[in-house]
């Protein structure tokens, strides 16, 4: 039988083998029923663990509603000064974060945003909701939202926990250099997307650019004398 807490030999050998950083462990006994144990992983070995006992619950049936599609990336909402103020609720969020956050996306439209996970940390319990979002004609261009619940539901009690120690922690969040976006110099952005680059050059010359040959813009004889002399005013006062 696998005690996650007492012994993480199994858990960090299928981690290895699965290459997943993420395990969700389910158990159920006299002691501690309805057990669910959030953990991650750091170089193949536990990092934090969380567990949670779950003391009521609504499935996706029992709630008649319409429902997202599968696979929809949801927005998370933590509610509660647990979060910041508890060291064991701020590694929860975290870790709940990680869970539940889904694929990283380059953009996002209006329409897609239609599920919202709910956390509320009140009175030592967990409450976990599932909204759909429904877009209702507002009579402007910002539509009006409303919250309708999907299921599923939860209510959870934190019981146990492992934690990583800060330096550990300090060191799992650092983002290796590969993966840093080098910055781009000259390069810049616009409220709008737009890519501007500056280009550095040396001054120019421009009565020596050469343009298009046009009657209108051909020099007057008497613009070209003046020029002849200025030129040849130039050349003396160099040669003295």
């Amino acid at each position: 039988m696998t005690r996650p807490f007492e012994d993480q030999t199994s858990l960090e050998f299928f981690s290895k083998k699965s290459d997943c950083s993420l395990f969700l462990f389910g158990s159920h006994n006299k002691k501690r029923p309805n057990n669910l144990i959030f953990g991650r992983m750091y170089d193949f070995h536990v990092l934090d663990m969380i567990e949670l006992g779950v003391e009521k619950h609504v499935s996706l049936k029992d709630i008649k509603n319409c429902k997202c599609p599968e696979g929809t990336k949801p927005m998370l909402i933590f509610a509660g000064d647990m979060f910041v103020l508890n060291e064991d609720y701020k590694r929860l969020k975290s870790l709940l974060i990680d869970f539940f956050r889904g694929p990283t996306v380059s953009g996002i439209r209006l329409a897609g945003l239609e599920h919202v996970l709910h956390f509320t940390a009140v009175e030592g319990k967990v409450l976990l909701r599932s909204y759909k979002v429904l877009m209702k004609k507002s009579g402007c261009r910002t539509p009006r939202i409303e919250l309708e619940d999907m299921g599923p539901s939860f209510d959870f009690v934190v019981r146990r926990t492992h934690l990583a120690s800060d330096d550990l922690y300090k060191l799992a969040m650092k983002r290796p250099k590969a993966l840093k976006a080098k910055k781009k110099k000259n390069i810049s952005h616009d409220t709008f997307g737009t890519k501007y680059g500056r280009i550095h050059m040396q001054k120019q010359d421009l009565s020596k650019l050469r343009t298009r040959k046009v009657k209108g813009l051909k020099k007057r004889r008497a613009e070209k004398m003046a020029t002849e002399a200025e030129d040849i005013n130039a050349k003396k006062i160099k040669q003295n």
